[in-house]
Formats: C-alpha cells, structure tokens, sequence
C-alpha cells in the first residue's frame, strides 16, 4: 500500500515546487478578493462557517458575490438560475479548451475540472509543465493552489469580520475593481478595443431600457448577439 502513495508523493513534490510560482499573483489577488468576500458575508450575517462552506462547493468568484445580493433579497429562483448560467456561461468555452489539455489525466480530470476558474484556465492554457515533472500532477497543482488561496481568503475574512468589527462600505466594490482593471488590460490591445466598446455600448442600452436592476441578463444576451452575427459577417 506505501509503494503507490510514495510514488505519488515523489511526482506531487517536484509538481507543487513548479507550479507555485506561477501561481503567485493568483495568490496575491485570490486572498485579498476572498477577504473581501468573506467579511461581506459576515456583515450580513452568514458566519465563517457559511462563507467557507460557499467557497469551498461553490467555487464561483464573482456569482458569490452576486449570490450575496441573491441570499439577502427576496429570492427568485428562475432569476437565479438565469443569472449564474449567464455569469458562469464562459466556462462552457474554457472546458471545450481544455479538451485536448487534459486528454488522458484519467480521475484527476474529475478536480480539474470542479475547480476550474478564470484564472487556472488563464495558467493552464498558456505554461507548459517543466522537463521532468508529471504533466497530470503539474495542473493538478496549479489547480488545487489556486483553489486553496481562495478557500483559504474567505476563512481569513470571515474570521476578520467575527473579530475586527469595521465599515464595510465600498468593500464589495472590490471585484469589480478587478475586472475593472482586467477590462483596461485587454483594452491596451488595439484588436480587443472594438468587443470591449460593443460591451460597453450594449450595457449602456440595457441599462436604459430596463433599470439597473435587471440589465445583466439583457446585456449579456444582446452583447453575444452582437458578436455572433459580427462574427457571421465576417465568415460569410
């Protein structure tokens, strides 16, 4: 019984040491956003426990904290649904990516995928595993770290929050200050600045005709329209 697990332990060690590093700044980012998250949660009187708990199944960064809104509202399940498929839809495309990546990884395709996030997907898609490190147990690590720091953020805020009462106005404006900040990245890009005008355009609209109340589900829908036939044209 020790053979197979010191096997898996020589191949995990060398894997953790060559991952992490390009996990730093999922690290920076995933303790300080999962801070945040976990002390929101407190102010509105889900504990470290339940904050833990959402984080560790859940594992939905920014629907988490539109889940906030969804828990402490009166709740309607056929928006719910609707809102988390369009928040979380991206996905669907970076799972037909990750085809071909995590072709023959047998049962650890099985956490890959549950823990799969913008982030890991970013990672994963782009570093290859060094020279001598096992290739399944490399994205295992980038995976499960970058899982870990999230967790691991909302147990240190939801304890915060229990213990150093403070004013959490303007705290949960800290995930859109992320993508915010994603958003002026990708716009340095000259071929990205005409998708990120017809997002900009499309919310715009939406968010005259139908309040800011109910424009994401809208918005979101008329911005891959937008695309879908632009992208039509362009084929045809």
């Amino acid at each position: 019984m020790n053979a197979p697990q010191n096997k898996t332990e020589r191949r995990l060690g060398p894997a953790l040491r060559a991952a992490f590093p390009h996990t730093i700044p999922v690290l920076t980012g995933f303790l300080f956003l999962g801070i945040a998250y976990g002390v929101l949660m407190n102010a509105k009187g889900y504990g470290p426990l339940w904050s833990t708990l959402m984080s560790a199944v859940a594992f939905c960064g920014s629907m988490q904290f539109v889940a906030i809104t969804l828990l402490t509202t009166v709740f309607d399940p056929v928006q719910a649904v609707l809102l988390s498929f369009m928040v979380n839809a991206r996905h669907l495309f970076y799972g037909i990516v990750m085809l071909e990546k995590y072709r023959g990884l047998g049962k650890a395709r099985i956490p890959l995928i549950y823990v799969l996030c913008d982030e890991t997907f970013s990672l994963v898609s782009t570093v290859e595993p060094p020279e001598g490190v096992d290739k399944k147990y490399f994205y295992l690590s980038i995976s499960l770290l970058d899982y870990l720091y999230w967790v691991g953020g909302t147990v240190l805020g939801g304890l915060l929050g229990d213990f150093i009462p403070f004013d959490t106005a303007g705290l949960d404006f800290a995930l859109t200050a992320l993508f915010v900040v994603l958003f002026m990245e990708q716009w340095k890009k000259r071929e990205n600045r005409a998708a990120g005008l017809i997002g900009i355009g499309a919310t715009a609209a939406c968010l005259l005709a139908f309040g800011p109340e109910n424009l994401v589900i809208p918005a979101m829908l008329a911005i891959v329209a937008i695309l879908l036939m632009g992208r039509k044209k362009l084929c045809t």
